[in-house]
């Protein structure tokens, strides 16, 4: 018997899906976070006890046009990546989505924990734990605040393009 469990994989279908869900989630997140350079970091729990990481920085301005940048579009495909897995569920255990907002005098920073194919906000207590800088490190230390509610679509709707 393997030392590690085997990671099961999704059928086509599931991460179809899951790459739908991830545009739409992506985009309620854009909508939430609104103008400012902010950094996205997505932390998972594989099935085989594994952890993965993504990391992207991001520039939105919400002046008409509205508009993102990727910093390094790289890091955002493999934020996405992460995110579609995470989404479809079968290889992860638990995830979280951690936005942090450059804003003076402090970055503040809200997160979801992503179960059920959506993202959830994170309680803000658990999420204080998490961003807090450990003792004795240097670190910024970051205002948190309640993750809005993202508003999820069926999967039927998010299937279509146009709709």
């Amino acid at each position: 018997m393997p030392a590690r469990p085997e990671l099961t994989h999704p059928g086509d279908d599931a991460i179809t899906a899951a790459m739908n869900r991830s545009l739409t989630a992506l985009s309620a997140v854009v909508q939430a976070l609104g103008h400012g350079v902010h950094t996205l970091n997505l932390v998972g729990l594989r099935t085989d006890h594994a952890f993965v990481t993504s990391r992207s920085d991001l520039s939105i301005s919400t002046e008409p046009p509205l508009s993102l940048s990727a910093l390094d579009e790289d890091e955002f495909y493999a934020l996405r990546a992460l995110l579609v897995f995470a989404l479809e569920g079968s290889t992860m255990r638990s995830a979280v989505l951690v936005a942090t907002t450059a804003a003076e005098p402090s970055p503040r920073a809200c997160g979801w924990t992503i179960r059920d194919g959506w993202l959830h906000p994170m309680d803000t207590v658990a999420l204080q734990e998490a961003v807090i800088p450990c003792p004795g490190a240097s670190g910024i230390r970051r205002e948190v605040y309640p993750a809005p509610a993202l508003a999820q679509l069926p999967d039927s709707e998010e299937e279509t393009p146009h709709s």
